[in-house]
């Protein structure tokens, strides 16, 4: 099969290197046939780069993109030349194949099954100028040298579209596959104890940086004691105010029961007080009658 399957841009992956400081590119793929394609990346330095996704199925006449993310580096190379290159297979696959379908094995080559091979090289770019602001008649005005550069950058440079060559297996030798970000995290933590020299010396602004944390922490601990002796002071003067609520509660329950003794010897001291009307009756009945047989 002479015609290519993928449509890659850019052909190759450009990263803005600074020390110490992570990088990315974006990768477009694009199918160019009617048939689903899984794809699959590879690289020759698994541990310093990881690629998200790394693995996936594009649809006929579609596009995907991936990341490719270096990791910081602490030593630059000399004159930003890179070695590194990535190699991107990509095969035929059923309309129902799934990303966990994607293994090693589909792109194996065996039989008739067509697997294409595309390689790209790393290129390390410094990072771009930042424009330079020149007074004219009063007014700030670039640089026309930064302008000049700037058009350059913009300025497309020409890639030949050659139809892929026959390749042998000598041309991918040494290719890798690539990791996400959790593996790749997970493959550093696996690696020896760095030594003395790769340990930095704390530098001033994160001693600052520290030195007020515990500023600030000591203040906190010391508002939050207290906000605590407060809400104890709290607890107790509710705990007497709870307190003398109950002895009040008991002193009205006495005193309405003294009041109620009070009552009912009222009510007998009414009782025993004076005669009965029939006794008096009766009295003044016998004086009557006493009376009338002492004067005839």
């Amino acid at each position: 099969m002479t015609t290519e399957l993928l449509d890659i841009q850019p052909s190759e992956l450009k990263f803005t290197f600074e020390l110490k400081k992570q990088s990315s590119c974006a990768i477009i793929l694009g199918n160019k046939s009617n048939q689903y394609l899984a794809f699959k990346v590879k690289t020759t330095s698994p541990k310093k780069y990881c690629v998200r996704p790394n693995t996936g199925i594009i649809n006929p006449n579609a596009t995907c993109d991936f990341t490719v993310i270096m990791q910081a580096q602490r030593v630059a190379p000399l004159d930003l030349q890179c070695k590194d290159k990535f190699l991107i297979q990509c095969t035929g696959v059923p309309a129902e194949t799934t990303e966990e379908d994607i293994t090693s094995e589909l792109f194996s080559k065996d039989g008739e099954k067509y697997v294409e091979e595309r390689k790209l090289r790393v290129v390390l770019i410094s990072p771009s100028p930042s424009p330079v602001l020149l007074p004219f008649n009063g007014e700030s005005k670039q640089d026309p040298c930064y302008e000049t550069l700037v058009l350059k950058d913009k300025v497309p440079s020409g890639v030949e579209n050659v139809p892929p060559h026959k390749k042998t297996v000598k041309d991918f030798e040494g290719f890798e596959p690539t990791m996400d970000q959790d593996e790749l995290r997970a493959a550093n933590e696996m690696e020896a104890r760095p030594t003395t020299e790769d340990v930095e010396e704390p530098k001033p602004a994160k001693d600052g940086l520290l030195l007020n944390l515990n500023k600030d922490f000591k203040e906190l601990t010391s508002k939050l004691n207290i906000v605590d002796s407060k809400l104890k002071e709290a607890e107790l003067t509710i705990l007497k105010l709870t307190e003398e609520k109950s002895k009040n509660i008991k002193e009205r329950d006495m005193l309405k029961h003294e009041l109620e003794m009070l009552k009912k010897n009222n009510n007998m001291k009414d009782v025993q007080v004076g005669f009965p009307l029939l006794f008096v009756f009766m009295v003044a009945l016998i004086g009557l009658v006493a009376g009338y047989f002492v004067h005839p």
